[in-house]
């Protein structure tokens, strides 16, 4: 494969038949999907202005068009949730999940939009755009934060976007409400960091009845111990299984290989997450090739 071509024929195979074509559609030639998406990857891995791509993409506005449109109807969701299918039927799918988010700095020409203050979030309609465009003002300015729900091996299963200020904790709930790979919807085990340690979320997951591998903050055991026996028994943590953790991390380090998702370029919140989600896309072919 050339360095302007990604995707191999057997990947290309496994959801090609999920992407518009000409199939039926008179008047104008259709553009191949292939050229496109290949030119819409190769847009966000190295980060470059739209009328940048390459001639052997063609018209960098046909290409923009095409992202843009799957995008809004949910593309890239349908695509990755087929793939994950494949990976169930296989066996290949690790089901303790972990929980993480990470922050893109927004670029200038991502801001230059009017921006509401957002009164509440739909995380149901994730191809909605929100009035804020999901992009808020945090420690290191004007930013967007991915929350990513991902399998035992660092591969996406759920991702929303907020705004960058937004809190990590509770966007937990709604990422687990939203897994779904054929029937099944609960996890074996759910790990996170100390961001996500709150009532509230361990009792849904005892609700559920999955296991809680959470780390617990310094304060709220002591709060325990403060309480003496009306506090409670103190959390069970197995250490030995929080160290699968780190594979979110890793897939947030191979998610920010694409420079336009290591810095956001796009004006429209909708728009920089199907690239993400075109990204984990990526990531579940190569680990459905890789492994026998």
């Amino acid at each position: 494969m050339s360095r302007f071509q990604l995707l191999s024929d057997e990947q290309w195979a496994l959801i090609a038949d999920l992407l518009p074509s000409s199939a039926g559609r008179p008047g104008r030639p259709f553009a191949d999907a292939r050229t496109m998406v290949e030119g819409i990857i190769y847009r966000y891995r190295c980060g470059i202005a739209w009328r940048d791509l390459p001639d052997v993409y063609g018209p960098w506005q046909t290409v923009w068009r095409w992202h843009r449109r799957m995008a809004g109807d949910g593309v890239w969701d349908r695509v990755q949730a087929r793939l994950h299918e494949h990976a169930q039927q296989r066996g290949l799918v690790h089901w303790d999940v972990s929980v993480d988010s990470t922050i893109a700095r927004a670029h200038q020409h991502a801001t230059n939009v009017t921006r509401r203050k957002r009164a509440s979030s739909n995380y149901k309609n994730l191809l909605t755009e929100p009035i804020d465009h999901t992009v808020g003002r945090s420690r290191g300015g004007l930013s967007t934060k991915t929350h990513q729900l991902v399998d035992g091996h660092g591969l996406p299963l759920v991702t929303i976007c907020t705004a960058g200020q937004d809190g990590d904790s509770p966007m937990f709930i709604p990422l687990l409400e939203q897994l779904r790979i054929g029937r099944r919807t609960r996890p074996d085990a759910a790990l996170g960091d100390k961001a996500y340690s709150s009532r509230a979320n361990r009792g849904y997951l005892r609700a559920r009845r999955v296991t809680t591998v959470i780390a617990q903050p310094a304060d709220q055991q002591a709060n325990r111990k403060r309480r003496g026996s009306r506090g409670g028994r103190p959390e069970n943590f197995d250490a030995a299984r929080y160290r699968g953790r780190n594979v979110i991390e890793r897939g947030y380090c191979r998610l920010k290989q694409w420079r336009g998702l290591a810095t956001r370029y796009d004006k429209l919140a909708i728009v920089y997450r199907a690239a993400v989600v075109l990204n984990g896309v990526i990531a579940w072919l190569n680990h459905l090739r890789d492994t026998p």
